[in-house]
C-alpha cells in the first residue's frame, strides 16, 4: 500500500514504523503536521491508500479524515482518551497498558477501533516505555490494522465503535498538569517522587525548585536512606546528578531545565547548577559494585572471570566530554582485568548517540566544546581499537545514532537487539562530516561503495537490515531481557572457544598491518580537519541545526528525504500505466 505517515516529528516510534513498514513492502512517505494546508497538500500529492498518524499534538484536519482513511496510533488501552495517556498510566501504577489504533473522527481518540496491543508495565520513565513497549505494541497494532484494510474496503469487516466494546476500562482523562505532578518533599516517599518524575520524562519534566531556583526535573534514580537529612535537601553529586533526600530515602536527579537560565533546555544537574553543586561533596561510585546503586558506568564479570561487561547508560545516549573521559578510563580498567572477552553494553534505551549537543550549546564557546567533545569521543574509540589482547563485543541493547554507531564499530563483534533503529550518518546535523574513525571502520566492514552510500543516506536503518548490509554482525532477541541473556551466553561461548587465542592473535596482526598501511592518527587527522571546518568555518549549518535541535524548534518543513511526495518529478502513476524499470 501507499502509506503517508502524518506526524508531529520524526520521533523514535515514527522511525520504527517508517523502517518496518518499508521492509514489509509498503511505499512510505512522511509529512510533518505543520498546518492544515500542508497536510492537505501532502495527501493530494501522494494520494495514499491510508494515512497513519503515529504522533500528533493536534487533531487531523476534517478535510482529510472525511475523505481518506486515517488511522491514529494512541498510546493507551481501548477506551483511553486524552493527551496524557502514558503519563497517567505511570502515575496511577497501571500494571498493564497498551496501544490502540483508531479511525480518525471528529472527537479525538473516540473513533472506531481497528486494532489494539497490550504490554505489562515496568518501573521506567515515560520516554523509556515509549521507545520500547509502546513502540513494539504500536508496530503490532498498526500491522494488524493494515491487514484489515482489504476486508474493510470489500465490506467484509468493520472497525468496532468505542461505545460497543464491552469491558473497556479506559476512560477520558485530561491533560496532566503541573499540579498533578507536583512533588511534596515533606510527604512524598521515594516511590511517589520517582513516579511523578518518570511520568514527565522526557517532556515536560516536573516543575519544582532546586537550590532555591525554579526548574523542571528529569532523569531520577532511587538511592538509599540518608539518615538525618531533611526531605528535599541536596546532599551530594555524582556523574552530573544531584542527590536529594526524600522522607524515606533519596533520589538522584540527573537532569534539569532551569527557568531563569540563558539555556532553557535540559542539562546535567551539576552543569545547570554548577556553583551550587560544586559546594556539595562528590559521592563517587565504584565501577564494579553491587547491582541497584545508580551511576552512569558499571562493570561486572562472569562467574568464571572470562567475560567482562561494561555498561554506560548516558541519558538519551548523549556523551559529553567528561562522560567520554570516564568511559575511556573504564575501558582502560577493563583492559587491566584478566578477561578474554569484553562486552560493551551501552544503555538500555540507547547504545550511544555521540557528542552531547545540549552541553555544547550551553558552553561559552560551542565551537571549542564541540572540538573537545569530538576528540574525547575519538579517544574512546581509540581505547577500543588498540585493545588487542582480547575480543571486544558491542552489544547494542538500544538505538544508536551518528558517532554512537561508529563507536560500536570499533569493537570486533557488533550484536544488535532486533527492533532497534540505527542512524549511521551525521548529515542531518548540519552536514557534519563525522569522526570516530568512521573512515577506517566503515569501509573495512562494508567496502568503499557501501560506506559512501551509508554516509549519504539520512534514513533510519533497522538492526536486521544493518546485519544484512554487514554493518553489524548479528541481530537477535525479542526484547531487552532476552537479548541480554543471549549476549551473556554467546560471550561465554566465545571465551571458551579453543580457537579464541588464534583469533585474538589474528586481530593483533591485522591491527599492526593496518597501522603500517595507514596509521589511525592519519584517519583521525583527516576527519578532524573536516570537523574543524564544521565547527570553526564560514558555514554555520552545524551550529544552526544544533540550536534548533536543542531548543526543540517547531518544524517549518518536512525534509525532502522523508517527504518523497515532494521530490521534483514525483508523480502517482495512472492505474493502468506500465511500471518503469
Amino acid at each position: 500500500m501507499r502509506i503517508l505517515l502524518l506526524t508531529h516529528s520524526f520521533n523514535s516510534l515514527t522511525q520504527r514504523l517508517f523502517a518496518e513498514l518499508r521492509e514489509d513492502g509498503h511505499e512510505i512517505s512522511v509529512e510533518f503536521d505543520i498546518a492544515d494546508s500542508v497536510a492537505e497538500e501532502a495527501v493530494a500529492l501522494f494520494q495514499p491508500d491510508v494515512v497513519v498518524a503515529p504522533f500528533l499534538k493536534r487533531a487531523v484536519p476534517e478535510s482529510i479524515w472525511t475523505r481518506h482513511l486515517v488511522l491514529i496510533v494512541h498510546p493507551g488501552i481501548v477506551g483511553d482518551r486524552g493527551p496524557s495517556a502514558l503519563d497517567w498510566a505511570i502515575l496511577e501504577g497501571e500494571r498493564e497498558w497498551g496501544v490502540t489504533v483508531l479511525q480518525a473522527e471528529a472527537e479525538m481518540d473516540a473513533g472506531p477501533v481497528w486494532a489494539t496491543s497490550t504490554f505489562p508495565m515496568r518501573a521506567a520513565t515515560k520516554a523509556s516505555l515509549y521507545r520500547n513497549e509502546v513502540t513494539t505494541a504500536a508496530l503490532a497494532a498498526v500491522r494488524e490494522a493494515l491487514s484489515r484494510i482489504p476486508d474493510f474496503r470489500a465490506g467484509r469487516w468493520a472497525p468496532r465503535p468505542l461505545a460497543a466494546i464491552a469491558g473497556a476500562r479506559g476512560r477520558l482523562r485530561p491533560l496532566m498538569g503541573r499540579a498533578d505532578r507536583a512533588i511534596d518533599w515533606q510527604r512524598d516517599d521515594t516511590a511517589t517522587v520517582l513516579a511523578k518524575i518518570r511520568a514527565a520524562d522526557g517532556f515536560p519534566g516536573v516543575a519544582d525548585s532546586l537550590f532555591g531556583h525554579a526548574c523542571h526535573l528529569f532523569d531520577a534514580h532511587p538511592a538509599p536512606v540518608e539518615p538525618g537529612a531533611a526531605p528535599g535537601e541536596p546532599l551530594a553529586h555524582r556523574d552530573g546528578a544531584v542527590l536529594r533526600a526524600t522522607v524515606d530515602g533519596a533520589v538522584w536527579i540527573g537532569h534539569v531545565r532551569r527557568a531563569d537560565s540563558a539555556h532553557p533546555f535540559k542539562l546535567p544537574a551539576t552543569l545547570a547548577f554548577a556553583k551550587e553543586a560544586a559546594r556539595l561533596p562528590e559521592r563517587a561510585a565504584a565501577l564494579a559494585r553491587e547491582p541497584g546503586e545508580w551511576a552512569e558506568l558499571a562493570y561486572r564479570e562472569s562467574g568464571d572471570g572470562a567475560v567482562g561487561f561494561l555498561a554506560f547508560d548516558f541519558y538519551n545516549g548523549a556523551m559529553a566530554t567528561p562522560q567520554c573521559e570516564r568511559l575511556a578510563a573504564a575501558i582502560r580498567h577493563a583492559a587491566s582485568r584478566p578477561t578474554r572477552v569484553l562486552v560493551l553494553e551501552g544503555g538500555r534505551d540507547f547504545w550511544s548517540n555521540g557528542i552531547h549537543l545540549n552541553v555544547i550549546e550551553a558552553a561559552g564557546s560551542p565551537a571549542d566544546e564541540s572540538w573537545a567533545n569530538i576528540n574525547a569521543m575519538d579517544d574512546v574509540c581509540l581505547a577500543l581499537l588498540t585493545l588487542t589482547d582480547r575480543l571486544t563485543v558491542a552489544a547494542l541493547r538500544g538505538n544508536a545514532g551518528a558517532g554512537g554507531c561508529f563507536l560500536a564499530l570499533a569493537a570486533d563483534e557488533v550484536w544488535a537487539r532486533d527492533g532497534i533503529v540505527l542512524n549511521p550518518h551525521y548529515k542531518n546535523m548540519g552536514n557534519l562530516y563525522g569522526s570516530e574513525y568512521w573512515s577506517y571502520l566503515l569501509p573495512r566492514r562494508v567496502g568503499d561503495a557501501a560506506a559512501r552510500a551509508i554516509m549519504q543516506d539520512r534514513l533510519p536503518l533497522l538492526a536486521r537490515r544493518a546485519r544484512d548490509e554487514g554493518l553489524v554482525d548479528d541481530c537477535f532477541g525479542e526484547g531487552p531481557a532476552e537479548f541480554e541473556v543471549q549476549v551473556a551466553a554467546r560471550a561465554a561461548r566465545l571465551a571458551a572457544d579453543p580457537a579464541l587465542p588464534e583469533r585474538i592473535a589474528a586481530k593483533a596482526r591485522r591491527r599492526a598491518e593496518d597501522e603500517a598501511a595507514k596509521p589511525l592518527a592519519a584517519y583521525r587527522e583527516e576527519e578532524l580537519a573536516c570537523m574543524r571546518r564544521n565547527f570553526y568555518g564560514f558555514d554555520p549549518s552545524y551550529h544552526v541545526a544544533r540550536y534548533h535541535f536543542v531548543v526543540k524548534s517547531a518544524q517549518s518543513w518536512t525534509p525532502r528525504h522523508l517527504a518523497r511526495h515532494r521530490d521534483l518529478g514525483w508523480r502517482v502513476p495512472a492505474p493502468d500505466a506500465p511500471v518503469e524499470a
